[in-house]
Parts: C-alpha cells; sequence; structure tokens
C-alpha cells in the first residue's frame, strides 16, 4: 500500500491537532493549558510517544509483509510504491499552470532574434497568477477608493469608537453583577431600597454605639448636618468607611470587615441622614461641605 505522507509528516502533524484540540476544549485562562495543568503535558508527551510506537508498529508489519513476497511481487510493489500518487499529480500540473511556461520542446515558439555571444533570450509571458494578482489589485483598489473616498465608508477610527462604545456597555454590564469592583473612584450614590435596606443593617450592627441610631452623634461626629471631618458626598464617605478616619482619634479603617459593595451600601445609607431632625444632635464638626455640581450651579446663577 502506497504512503502519500511520510511518517515524519504524520506524526507531528497529528500531534500538533491533538495539542490544539486540547488547547481549545480546556479554559485555561491567559496561559498554556499544558502550563496551567501539568498532567495534561504528560498526557501529551504519552500522545506522542502512542504516535510513535504505531508507525514504528506499522513499517515493521509491512516490513514483514514485503520479505514474505516473491521477487516477482516485490517487483510489483517496489514499481507501485515508487510511482508518484495523483494527488501529487495534480500539485505538479497545477504549479505548472501558474507557472505559465512553455516546456522545453516548444521554447523554440518563443525564441526571440537576440543573441548575445551565443545565448539567446526567450520571450515568456508573465506567470498567471501575478497577471490574476495584478487585476485583483486593481479591482481591490477601485473598490476601496469608492467606499471609503466617495461614499465615506467606516474607517479604522470610526472602528475603533464603535469598539470603545461596545466595551463601555459591556463593561457597564459587568459591573452590574461585579459591584465589589467598586472603589472610592467609581463610587456612585445607591437609592435603591434594596441597597438602602442592606446599608442599615450594617449601620445598625456596626456604627450605632458611636453615631447612634438616628445619626446624631455620640463619640462619632454628627451625620446629618452639612458639616464634614474628611469631606462629605459619596466618594469621601466611601474613603472614609474604607480607610477609616484621621490617624490616632478616628473611626477603624472598615474595608477588612466589609467588602466594597457593602461599604457602597452603608455609606449611601449614611448620606440618606442629610437634613434629618436626630433626638439628640452633636455639634457640627469639621467644614461646611459644598458639592462640585452645587457650586457649579450657584456660579451660572
Amino acid at each position: 500500500m502506497k504512503q502519500y505522507i511520510p511518517s515524519w509528516i504524520r506524526v507531528p502533524v497529528a500531534f500538533f491537532l491533538i495539542a490544539a484540540f486540547a488547547e481549545y476544549v480546556i479554559d485555561s485562562g491567559d496561559k498554556p493549558a499544558f502550563i496551567e495543568y501539568p498532567l495534561l503535558s504528560l498526557f501529551l508527551v504519552l500522545v506522542l510517544l502512542i504516535l510513535i510506537a504505531i508507525e514504528g508498529i506499522v513499517s515493521a508489519m509491512k516490513n514483514l509483509v514485503y520479505q514474505s513476497l516473491d521477487e516477482e511481487a516485490k517487483a510489483r510493489f517496489d514499481a507501485q510504491t515508487a510511482k508518484p500518487s495523483k494527488f501529487i499529480c495534480w500539485i505538479k500540473n497545477t504549479y505548472k499552470k501558474l507557472l505559465g511556461s512553455k516546456p522545453i520542446e516548444e521554447e523554440h515558439e518563443i525564441i526571440l532574434d537576440h543573441n548575445y555571444d551565443g545565448i539567446r533570450e526567450l520571450d515568456n509571458s508573465l506567470p498567471p497568477w501575478w497577471i490574476y494578482s495584478f487585476y485583483i489589485s486593481i479591482v481591490f483598489a477601485a473598490i476601496y477608493l469608492l467606499k471609503y473616498h466617495v461614499f465615506n465608508g467606516e474607517g479604522q477610527f470610526d472602528e475603533l469608537e464603535q469598539e470603545y462604545a461596545e466595551a463601555r456597555i459591556a463593561i457597564e454590564e459587568y459591573k452590574k453583577t461585579a459591584k465589589d469592583l467598586v472603589d472610592f473612584n467609581t463610587v456612585e450614590l445607591l437609592t435603591d431600597a434594596s441597597d438602602l435596606s442592606k446599608g442599615k443593617k450594617i449601620f445598625d450592627g456596626n456604627c450605632v454605639a458611636c453615631h447612634k441610631a438616628d445619626g446624631g452623634g455620640g463619640i462619632g461626629p454628627n451625620l446629618t448636618d452639612e458639616y464634614w471631618i474628611l469631606g462629605g458626598g459619596i466618594k469621601n464617605v466611601f474613603k472614609t468607611v474604607s480607610e477609616g478616619g484621621r490617624d490616632g482619634k478616628g473611626m477603624i479603617a472598615w474595608k477588612q470587615n466589609l467588602k466594597p459593595s457593602e461599604i457602597a451600601q452603608v455609606a449611601s445609607y449614611v448620606l440618606s441622614f442629610q437634613g434629618t431632625t436626630p433626638a439628640e444632635p452633636k455639634a457640627p464638626q469639621g467644614d461646611l461641605w459644598v458639592a462640585e455640581n452645587t457650586t457649579e450651579a450657584t456660579t451660572e446663577q
């Protein structure tokens, strides 16, 4: 039986196809699968050894069968093996057609009259593949010119802006299910009833002792007035709860005990005390806080 592909090609191709399939089906993150999972490396080594063993067994069996043949059968087998396959013949014929050259027997038809010290010149035409490629490039250039310079088609910068917009939408969708990614730079005031309810639960369990249940203040400052020691607004309150108050006399940093989403909830609940009237309000502490948007609105008026 004739072998169309030699074993030194079959084995590597089969091995890399199996390795590529394993890499495709196994989720290994940014690392290659065979590095992330050492057992996969062992499996691939075993696969390679098995492929080599199969080739060796097949070659040995083929040699045994060949040795068992008589001289006439061996001659027929050798002649059949030496004969090129149809696939190889097709490749050679296709290459000759794409090359577009004349056979040696027909070169006299295209020989020129020029003679340089006995050297004659052939008038060969350009290869068909080159000519067709040139025609295709002309058609491509015409279409490109019309699309991007006449009809103002979307260019690379437009595609980049579109990808940016899609990425921003994807990020916002991801943030909805990954609330713990928030920090004091990205936090936003939560107004949903469920978030405020969770914030109240956290406040009642951890903050009432210093700020009282109505936010009027005790050991800690009053949360109902407009004066803040470390700044008001959701970003500053989030940072204060997360990182703690003033060194030596402020509250502890709650980032070790609370998740970022929980800090955002309790910070939003703390801001809900603004404008309320506690039973025993503590005297204002810190500086009067004026939000940036309020300052801008006042300036415009």
